[in-house]
């Protein structure tokens, strides 16, 4: 099954990117969601109950299979107490630093090398992801120097919709140009990621996810995956080099030592 995927798309959160507590990267981006709004409230506090909100927002997003754009998710949803005229023209950034406040995002250990391999190994790949901000993954990835491996970026917040919607993976293979049964999705969600890449008609779907999460998970014919893989480099083991791909990828020397 492998030699027929062309394309292989991944998830950012808990896939690709992980999420770390950092003190001071939260505290800051607390004070500044408080500076945005113009409250007198603790930062603490009132990112707590912009967190209630949230949960709100979330479950009505996960239901619709849509995703608000910032000025209305602020607007209507987090801050309806504070001026719309105000609050709206702030949503992008109100957005990034409630991100922020949530944590501090890194990528995956090795995530970088198996990207670069897997890239040099003939696949196109692109990110098909869920979440709330439009500015903060095209920093990163120009931060991070990813921009150049990714052929494709499904966001939600750019495309006000969300997995498992199978427009979102339709839209993700248009732009790799690539069939969608030639396509394989990694993500970290049983039923999300499983029932909307299934329905998509996506060649494959693999979860990572942990033995400790697994062992607790319900395995239904609905949300089985066609592979699990609990590290990201074990992408390496299940996508080998392409046929037909040029052959001098072969003599280059192994990013990743043993993983290669």
């Amino acid at each position: 099954m492998t030699f027929e995927i062309e394309a292989i798309f991944l998830d950012l959160g808990n896939t690709l990117r992980i999420l770390t507590k950092n003190d001071a990267h939260q505290g800051a981006a607390k004070k500044r969601i408080t500076e945005l709004v113009g409250t007198d409230e603790d930062p603490d506090s009132f990112v707590k109950k912009l967190d209630e909100r949230y949960k709100v927002y979330r479950k009505w997003a996960f239901e619709h299979m849509r995703e608000a754009p910032e000025p209305e998710l602020w607007t209507r949803w987090l801050t309806p107490d504070f001026p719309a005229e105000r609050i709206a023209p702030l949503g992008a950034e109100l957005t990034y630093q409630y991100r922020q406040s949530m944590g501090l995002r890194v990528v995956v250990e090795n995530g970088k090398q198996v990207i670069e391999t897997l890239q040099q190994r003939g696949y196109t790949l692109g990110i098909i992801s869920n979440l709330i901000t439009t500015r903060e993954i095209p920093e990163w990835m120009e931060k991070e120097g990813f921009s150049s491996y990714f052929k494709s970026v499904a966001l939600s917040s750019v495309l006000g919709i969300r997995k498992p919607d199978p427009e979102i993976y339709h839209i993700a293979a248009r732009e790799a140009e690539v069939d969608p049964a030639r396509c394989v999705y990694v993500g970290d969600n049983l039923k999300r990621d499983v029932t909307g890449t299934r329905a998509a008609g996506f060649g494959m779907t693999i979860i990572m996810i942990s033995p400790e999460d697994l062992s607790e998970s319900v395995i239904t014919e609905e949300n089985r995956p066609d592979a699990v893989i609990h590290s990201f480099t074990e992408l390496l083991d299940i996508f080998p080099l392409r046929p037909r791909v040029n052959m001098d990828y072969i003599h280059q020397p192994p990013l990743l030592g043993s993983l290669v």
